[in-house]
């Protein structure tokens, strides 16, 4: 009878960077879209419309964890983590070449 064991059971990689991303990127559309010029006003509305794809990928990731179970989700996307990873790096090193 651990309530909080299993909700963090249901924890996914893409949920908590979702949430954190959603966090950050209200918190910075607010202070943008609360200033006083028009060009940080537009930079807070496009905030708030790239946000549009993390809750949507948030939707997707509870969609999977429900019918297809944490782990195999996780491991989904710690391949789907690194694989961006491995790119950004392999990027990197072919910009320090140039």
């Amino acid at each position: 009878m651990q309530p909080s064991y299993k909700t963090t059971r249901k924890i996914t990689l893409f949920l908590i960077l979702g949430i954190v991303s959603l966090i950050i990127g209200l918190f910075f559309s607010y202070t943008a879209l609360t200033s006083v010029s028009a060009a940080d006003g537009l930079t807070g509305m496009y905030l708030l419309l790239g946000l549009i794809p993390v809750v949507l990928i948030l939707i997707i990731d509870r969609i999977c964890v429900w019918k297809f179970g944490t782990k195999k989700v996780n491991k989904v996307q710690f391949y789907i983590t690194g694989t961006f990873v491995l790119l950004f790096i392999l990027n990197w090193i072919r910009l320090q070449a140039q």
